[in-house]
């Protein structure tokens, strides 16, 4: 039969039992935790390195930047005359090829100002016809008179010998007073006819004269009224507005009725046709040349790489490409690791994708 001592012995070696197990227990876990606070650690820096290494080969045969955007022509529409507009035949975002009609001006104010020139062209032009034809008779009367000077003088030459002839037979009594009277007058005349065509001469010279002033200055005027004429079917031709490149409308500012200015802006359209513009730090660019292929990853595809390769490498920064460039001999120079704009084209259709101006994309150069 136990007593109260022993169950308390008992007892007591029982917790001791007990105890000594826990503390086996702990000193036996003890190792692996060490190898754990051992491990995980290496394993980590193994795996930083091992990422750090592929970052420095990456860098080594990439470059690439974040300060990218794609670019495109932006071919602003804007009017050549002014007036109410007809028709309106487009709306944004609508597709238009080259050529196509996208807007009419009223061409009514047009029409009648070209009605206006021609018919004072029409007017120069019969000014022409009898200038030429003034000319002509002053021509033929010129003829006549150069004719009549020759035949009067002639006769003037006859009349002279004549009268001398009988003046001379009449002082020594051979001739009649009659016959000399006759001569006489026979020079008078001769003298008057001669005069006469030499007048008309002149008159035919000053008529041809002024006949061939007023032709010059009737062709002077068709000229310019033919001008006019040609500048008032230029401005009947601007009432229609055609597309001038093929895309997409955008930024449509005119409505059907609108009272237009020449040159004020009515729409813009957007080519197809786009590149990116990437500025590349200086430093990046030590081999890179254009002709290299680039992955492009674009904002709006994430999971998609478009293709494509360097084009060419602006010649100058950006910084001095600008409208102010910076004046680094004045004041405290700082240097800055400037950016220099690379332009890349795409190699792939990129038409079934919704790829605009402006957006942001991160080219990856393969420089090596």
């Amino acid at each position: 039969m136990s007593t109260p001592d022993n169950i308390n012995n008992k007892t007591e070696t029982e917790i001791k039992q007990v105890q000594n197990d826990g503390e086996l227990t702990t000193e036996d876990n003890r190792p692996s935790y060490a190898k754990k606070r051992v491990i995980v650690p290496t394993i980590t820096a193994i795996l930083f390195l091992i990422a750090g290494i592929y970052f420095l080969i990456h860098s080594i045969h990439f470059q690439e930047t974040d300060d990218a955007f794609v670019e495109g022509h932006i071919v602003s529409v804007a009017p050549r005359v002014s007036g109410p507009v007809l028709k309106l035949l487009v709306d944004d975002n609508q597709h238009v090829k080259k050529g196509d009609l996208i807007l009419e001006i009223d061409p009514k104010d047009y029409e009648v100002a070209l009605a206006q020139k021609e018919a004072k062209l029409a007017e120069a032009k019969a000014g022409l016809n009898i200038a030429e034809k003034e000319i002509n008779q002053a021509t033929a009367g010129l003829k006549q008179s150069t004719e009549d000077i020759t035949s009067t003088s002639s006769k003037l030459d006859f009349a002279k010998k004549d009268y001398k002839r009988y003046s001379d037979m009449y002082k020594e009594g051979i001739s009649s007073k009659q016959e000399y009277d006759s001569s006489k007058t026979g020079l008078t005349v001769a003298a008057a006819n001669h005069k006469a065509a030499i007048e008309k001469q002149k008159a035919s010279e000053s008529m041809l004269q002024s006949s061939k002033a007023k032709k010059s200055a009737a062709e002077a005027e068709i000229k310019r009224l033919e001008a006019e004429v040609e500048e008032a079917k230029l401005n009947l031709s601007y009432t229609k507005i055609y597309a001038p490149e093929e895309g997409l409308i955008t930024n449509r500012s005119v409505e059907q009725g609108n009272y237009v200015q020449i040159a004020q802006p009515l729409l813009a359209i957007v080519p197809e046709k786009m590149w990116i513009v990437a500025n590349f730090k200086e430093t990046q660019l030590t081999n890179m040349h254009p002709g290299q292929p680039v992955e492009i990853k674009v904002d709006t595809y994430p999971g998609k790489k478009f293709k494509g390769k360097v084009d060419s490498i602006q010649r100058a920064t950006g910084a001095k490409a600008s409208l102010f460039p910076p004046e680094n001999a004045v004041g405290s120079y700082v240097k800055i690791v400037q950016r220099v704009p690379v332009k890349i084209v795409f190699t792939e259709d990129i038409s079934n994708y919704n790829i605009v101006p402006g957006m942001s994309v991160v080219p990856e150069v393969k420089v090596k």
